[in-house]
């Protein structure tokens, strides 16, 4: 049994995660409008996905804990109709994988993919988990059904991630793990952008990226060197790159989220980008869930994380509001009797 005492200290830390949340959210709102000030910036488009990130969060906590189970089952399900529906009735400009719709399309799948493990490991039925482990596995078959082979990969990593984190006891290590993961993605994708790398290397990871998306990444570490206090603005990069305004359907982002952070709002936006991922995964580390769902639910996001690299997922506001959800459901406290999952987070 868990003493008063422990109980006091999780909710102690846990009130901490919620305070750190609204700073780090607030500084996302009001960063962008310091950014934008003098520089004919348009800084909604980044006011839109913090206000889905946190509406959505909010969501996740409040249904995760009236409904454990049937709230991210129903989150799935909502996920994969978006997913399979959204190259159909979102407007703009269709892009190559992970580029455009695709990569929010990926992100989605990964995202419902994610909602559906966490379902399964909150319900103490054997076989309502097997169907919800079942509704996993054809969200990753649907993605290659529908074309996207980002999707289905991502969300079959994000299902097996979630079978491994069953035998898991301590989830520090496995969110320090998925904190490097996501570290690794990210760097990559900057050391392509800055051609740092050797040439063999260099052409062995934009081989598979088309020019178009690495002259994109570069164009955008240009202006980010070139305005690392406040960047150029946000929403500004189409106007000041030369590759975007040179595809045959432009739609003015670099397609990378932590490049267009940099370029768009210097380093203070990139540190903002990244606090809030490590906020995230600081919650499900201090979440009263157990290890299973908080790992399934951080794989998910780690997944998310590493699309949004080397896409534009985060550019759609059901991707952001989404993530926001699984959050918000991995970290809230089951509020039924007896219901509460036995124990000690952190661990």
């Amino acid at each position: 049994m868990t003493s008063a005492a422990e109980t006091a200290a999780d909710n102690d830390r846990r009130n901490v995660s919620d305070v750190v949340g609204v700073v780090v959210l607030g500084a996302c709102a009001v960063w962008p409008l310091i950014s934008a000030t003098g520089r004919d910036g348009r800084p909604e488009g980044v006011l839109l996905a913090v206000l889905a990130v946190a509406a959505g969060y909010a969501a996740g906590r409040m249904s995760g804990s009236l409904l454990p189970v049937a709230a991210p089952c129903a989150g799935a399900v909502a996920g994969l109709a978006l997913a399979v529906a959204m190259p159909q009735v979102a407007p703009g400009p269709q892009f190559t994988t992970p580029l455009g719709h695709a990569g929010a399309v990926a992100a989605l799948l990964v995202l419902a993919t994610g909602g559906a493990c966490c379902a399964a490991w909150a319900t103490p039925v054997p076989a309502l988990r097997f169907v919800l482990r079942m509704l996993a596995a054809g969200i990753a078959v649907t993605g290659a059904a529908v074309g996207s082979a980002t999707g289905c990969a991502a969300s079959t990593v994000v299902l097996l991630s979630s079978v491994a984190a069953g035998r898991m006891r301590r989830r520090g290590p496995a969110v320090a793990g998925l904190a490097l993961a996501a570290t690794l993605v990210t760097g990559t994708v900057w050391a392509v952008a800055a051609n740092v790398l050797p040439a063999g290397l260099t052409s062995a990871l934009a081989g598979p990226l088309a020019e178009h998306r690495v002259q994109l990444w570069r164009d955008a570490v240009r202006l980010a060197h070139r305005n690392m206090a406040l960047g150029v603005g946000p929403g500004r990069f189409g106007e000041l790159s030369g590759t975007a305004s040179e595809g045959l359907l432009p739609d003015g982002k670099p397609h990378s989220a932590p490049l267009q952070q940099a370029a768009e709002q210097g380093l203070v936006g990139i540190l903002l980008l990244a606090t809030a991922f490590c906020w995230i995964l600081y919650a499900l580390w201090r979440s009263p869930r157990s290890t299973p769902l908080t790992l399934t639910a951080g794989a998910a996001l780690t997944a998310l994380a590493a699309i949004a690299a080397v896409g534009n997922a985060l550019s759609f506001t059901t991707v952001s509001a989404g993530a926001g959800l699984l959050a918000g459901l991995a970290t809230a406290r089951p509020w039924v009797a007896g219901e509460a999952e036995a124990e000690v987070p952190g661990g």
